[in-house]
């Protein structure tokens, strides 16, 4: 924050503050007199509603004086007067921190005793799932859904479809790592639209066997083999799925496979291993594994 910036604040502060407690001084005082008023014409309506114009009851008052005594200590305390930061060196670093800590005091010995517990074992631990629950709502949910589901370009964790495998080591794995899974574009491989499409109807055929006398299978055989496999089975060791099933991540309509063979695909599992670290992820898994199981 610049000093002039920084000033502008304090200043703008302050004076609205002691604004605020001259009108609190100001709506004190009365301003006439009874006698004043009942003199005067101009203070009657309706012929007999007189305006007596009394100041503000003192309780009334005293709760916003001590309100501006309250926010002045406030802001000697806290940050808030632009660059000063407040005589309790408070910061919101600190105080999540010192939460942070707290928090790992109390539940660190709980997680430390299900991390060291077998994935398998712990997907059948009650305890475990619930705060794997908890877990999977507060990191997962958005992408997978609250039930795991999933979601177009986000894969269902409750099937047996898994692009990089299903096992416990696995899913752990790609909780704490992440996974990034690429289909690259191939457009500029094919010589027009309908030669595009012709692979489109290969792929979307490819369940039925694999058709050699389609003008896309060589293409397959140069293109695709390395990843989706001989058969169309997918390799799970680079994250490649299956083509030959009725699983589709980005869905299995012509157009959706048009665009993932044109413009190529981009999946990314962001790793929280650092988020969450080791204990944690185990928990999670075991939840994520139970889904499936």
């Amino acid at each position: 924050m610049s000093s002039a910036l920084s000033w502008y604040i304090i200043i703008g502060t302050v004076v609205s503050m002691l604004a605020c407690f001259w009108l609190v001084v100001w709506t004190n005082r009365q301003r006439a007199s009874t006698e004043e008023i009942k003199e005067s014409e101009s203070h009657v309506w309706d012929e007999n509603v007189r305006e007596l114009n009394n100041p503000l009851p003192m309780w009334w008052l005293w709760l916003f004086v001590m309100t501006l005594i309250w926010g002045g200590g406030y802001l000697l305390f806290y940050p808030g007067l632009g660059a000063f930061g407040g005589l309790g060196s408070w910061t919101q670093e600190n105080q999540y921190n010192q939460e942070v800590m707290a928090a790992e005091a109390k539940y660190g010995p709980i997680f430390a005793a299900f991390g060291a517990t077998p994935v398998e074992q712990l997907a059948g631990d009650s305890a475990a799932l619930d705060i794997g629950k908890s877990l999977f709502a507060n990191y997962c949910v958005q992408c997978h859904g609250s039930a795991g589901l999933g979601a177009r370009g986000f894969p269902n964790l409750t099937d047996g479809d898994w692009l990089y495998g299903g096992d416990p080591a696995t899913i752990e794995q790609s909780i704490l790592q992440g996974r990034s899974g690429v289909m690259p574009p191939l457009a500029a491989v094919f010589s027009d639209d309908a030669a595009i499409d012709e692979m489109v109807r290969y792929v979307q055929n490819m369940a039925d066997g694999m058709d050699s006398a389609s003008s896309a299978h060589g293409k397959y055989m140069t293109l695709c083999i390395a990843c989706h496999g001989a058969d169309g089975n997918g390799l799970q060791a680079l994250g490649a799925p299956s083509l030959i099933d009725d699983i589709w991540l980005y869905g299995s309509s012509a157009a959706e496979i048009r665009k993932s063979i044109v413009e190529g695909r981009n999946g990314v599992m962001p790793a929280h291993g650092n988020l969450i670290g080791p204990d944690r992820a185990r928990i999670l898994a075991a939840y994520v594994y139970n889904l499936s199981h």
